[in-house]
This record gives C-alpha cells, sequence and structure tokens, in this order.
C-alpha cells in the first residue's frame, strides 16, 4: 500500500494538471468563439455566390470552362489535408488523417498521389508515408489567417491542373456540425464535379435562389470563366475556416473531459488518502493498547 506522503503527493500533482486542463478549456472556448464567428460571417458570402454562379451556370454549357472538363484518365492526384499544428484535441487529427489514408489506399491506389498539408499533425504524418509532400502550410489552421492563403495555393492547383500536372484535387478536412460533433470530410476540388452540388452544398434554393435573371457583361461563358477559380478559392478557405473551429471546439471538449477526470482522480486519491491515515492510526493504537496489555500482565 502506498504511503500517505506518496498519495498526498499524487493529489498535489493531479490538481496542478486540473488546473493546467481548465486554463487550456477556456482559452479554447475563447477561440472557439473568434472563430465561429468568421466561419458564420463568411457563409453569407458563400451561399450567394454559389447562387449567382448557379444561375449563370444555367446559361453556359459544360464546355465553357476547362476546370469542368474531368480527365479521360486520372493517373496523377492532389490531395488537400487540413489537419491542426497542436495536439491535446482529442481524435480530431487522428479522424482526419484516418480519412486521407483509407481514401489514398483504397480509392487512389495504384496512382501518383502528391499532398498539400495545412498543419503540422498531417505533414508529420505523411513525412513517414510514401506520398510525397509537394507544399506545407503551419501556423494557419486554428489561428488569423486571411482569404490569400487559400487563392494563393488554390491557385496554384488550377495551374497544375491546366498543365496537365495533376488530374484530380481532393480536400479533406473537418466539417464543424455542432460544438459537440465534428466529421472528417473528402470532397472533389478539381475538376469541378458539378455545379449544382456547389448550391446543393451551401444550402440553396434552387427553386428560388436561381429564378432571377442576371445581366452578364460580357457574357456568361467568360464571366463563368472568372468565378469558377474563385469558387475553389472560396472551398479552400471555407474548408480552413471549418476545421479552425472545429479544431478549438474539440479541445474544448478534450480539455473539459481531462478537468473531469482529474476531479474523479482527486476523489479516488483523497478516499484511499483517509482510509491509508485510518489504517495509520488503527495500528498505533493497536500498538498503544497492546503494549498496555503487557504492562498489566
Amino acid at each position: 500500500m502506498a504511503t500517505l506522503k506518496e498519495v498526498q503527493s499524487k493529489i498535489v500533482s493531479v490538481k496542478k494538471t486540473k488546473q493546467i486542463t481548465s486554463a487550456m478549456k477556456m482559452v479554447a472556448t475563447s477561440r472557439l468563439r473568434g472563430a465561429q464567428n468568421s466561419m458564420e460571417a463568411f457563409n453569407p458570402y458563400a451561399s450567394k455566390f454559389a447562387e449567382v454562379l448557379g444561375s449563370i451556370a444555367g446559361k453556359s454549357g459544360e464546355d465553357a470552362s476547362p476546370l469542368l472538363v474531368p480527365r479521360d484518365e486520372v493517373k496523377k492526384v492532389a490531395l488537400i489535408l487540413c489537419t491542426s499544428d497542436r495536439g491535446l484535441c482529442g481524435g480530431f487529427n487522428a479522424n482526419l488523417i484516418t480519412k486521407a489514408e483509407k481514401f489514398i489506399n483504397s480509392e487512389l491506389a495504384g496512382k501518383e498521389v502528391s499532398l498539400i498539408c495545412f498543419g503540422k499533425k498531417g505533414r508529420d504524418f505523411f513525412k513517414k508515408e510514401p506520398q510525397p509532400i509537394e507544399d506545407e502550410f503551419i501556423g494557419v489552421v486554428g489561428g488569423n489567417f486571411e482569404f490569400s492563403v487559400a487563392s494563393g495555393s488554390g491557385q496554384k492547383l488550377i495551374d497544375s491542373f491546366l498543365d496537365g500536372a495533376v488530374d484530380e484535387v481532393y480536400l479533406v478536412y473537418s466539417e464543424f456540425v455542432s460544438m459537440a460533433r465534428q466529421e472528417a470530410t473528402l470532397k472533389q476540388v478539381l475538376p469541378i464535379p458539378s455545379l449544382d452540388d456547389v448550391a446543393e452544398e451551401k444550402d440553396v434554393d434552387q427553386g428560388a435562389g436561381f429564378l432571377p435573371e442576371h445581366i452578364c457583361e460580357p457574357s456568361s461563358d467568360a464571366l463563368l470563366g472568372e468565378m469558377l477559380p474563385k469558387n475553389i478559392f472560396i472551398q479552400i478557405y471555407d474548408a480552413l475556416l471549418q476545421t479552425s473551429t472545429s479544431e478549438h471546439a474539440a479541445r474544448m471538449r478534450a480539455m473539459e473531459n481531462a478537468t473531469k477526470a482529474c476531479e474523479d482522480m482527486v476523489d479516488e486519491l483523497q478516499t484511499i488518502f483517509n482510509k491509508t491515515r485510518q489504517a495509520g492510526i488503527t495500528a498505533d493504537l493497536m500498538d498503544i493498547v497492546g503494549g498496555a496489555e503487557a504492562l498489566k500482565g
């Protein structure tokens, strides 16, 4: 059985850990508020963009842009993986990495895959894998970042797709469903699968949202050619916003669970401490009583 000093030392250690996890929960909650506000502020723009894009797409054919045309044979695939830079957020990063790994091993088996990593955790994991890391962005997810981060990386992918260096581009990110639920999501970015899917993803009512006629100058095809690249930038930026929000929500929940676990551990250790102390007192009393009886004899 552990001594009183050892048990007391454990109690002090667990209480200090509880203070740390409680402080980290408060920091995650504060950052979550800011990330969620940024995500919600961007949603109206993304939804309206999808509405206008769908309306203009109705006047244009599938050959309006090379970004809409799938390749006859897919040999090279680029995968954008969004993870966090830091841990202590439960299974958040593990779910994203598992999603990407399963997709590479099943759907992309036999194809040449290159990675664009947002976040240290995904980059560090796939450094050990055979897939090359074409580009990496550290310090983006979970922090304050501008739209230029998404447009810069998106433009490189568009150029690679148009040059034939890449046949398809996919995106793995964490979709923020609620405070208690974040889902690892896979999405095709290039070639753009269907413009109707863009509207559907942003919950645009096609029956009502696409009724107004948009007057296009110089033409709907030319305007669509300008809007499609921006749609890719929007998808990447939205994925980064959702992943950042999901990371803070996952860390807040993980730290809350850790704080509760520390409280339960302190209660258990306190019970052990009391039992150990009582056993020591009982042993001392037995020695005293035994000594007294021996003197009487």
